[in-house]
């Protein structure tokens, strides 16, 4: 069956680092999958069927995990230091809490504009180009961190929850958009 003690990138035997051949990932996601997906159990006893399922769930888990440049920023850095980033903390770096202001403010005035949805559209090629950013900076400190570039990659991480939250609702406008027209 499946080592629970295996951290997300062992599962799939992948480098623990954030970089990330997708391709790979998605090939070694489905070949566990394959292996552990319950129905292959459904005649085993029940001890095999929970543990199929457990293993199954664990494998959705880990392959989000790392699929997702966010978590798996998030997770790499819980392995580096054991901190989960359960903290509230917020970033300090105030010329980009001032775009962040910005840009929620464009939000709220996407209706009134000519072109709401061209709107839309512009704040989200921003949020994709600055979330851009932030993952090739969080890449190039996640590759060999020191102490430094550790807490460095943590405010980047929180720049990216501000950018996800961001794009929820840019994202969660378009669509409301798309039904009035």
């Amino acid at each position: 069956m499946l080592d629970f003690s295996r951290n997300h990138f062992e599962l799939f035997g992948l480098p623990v680092s954030y970089r990330v051949d997708s391709a790979l990932l998605a090939e070694r996601y489905r070949a566990l999958q394959q292996t552990l997906h319950p129905d292959r159990y459904a005649a085993a006893g029940d001890r095999e069927r929970r543990l199929s399922m457990q293993a199954s769930i664990r494998v959705n888990e880990a392959f989000e995990t790392i699929k997702d440049p966010l978590a798996r920023a998030r997770y790499l850095l819980s392995l580096y230091t054991g901190d989960h980033g359960d903290k509230q903390e917020s970033t300090q770096d105030a010329a980009f809490l001032m775009e962040q202001m910005e840009l929620r403010e464009a939000l709220a005035q996407v209706k009134e504009q000519s072109d709401p949805m061209a709107a839309v559209g512009e704040i989200l090629d921003r949020l994709t180009d600055h979330s851009g950013r932030l993952v090739g900076e969080l890449e190039t400190l996640l590759e060999t961190p020191s102490a430094q570039d550790l807490e460095a990659a943590w405010g980047l991480v929180r720049k990216l929850q501000f950018i996800a939250k961001c794009r929820m609702e840019a994202e969660e406008l378009e669509a409301e958009l798309e039904g009035i027209s």
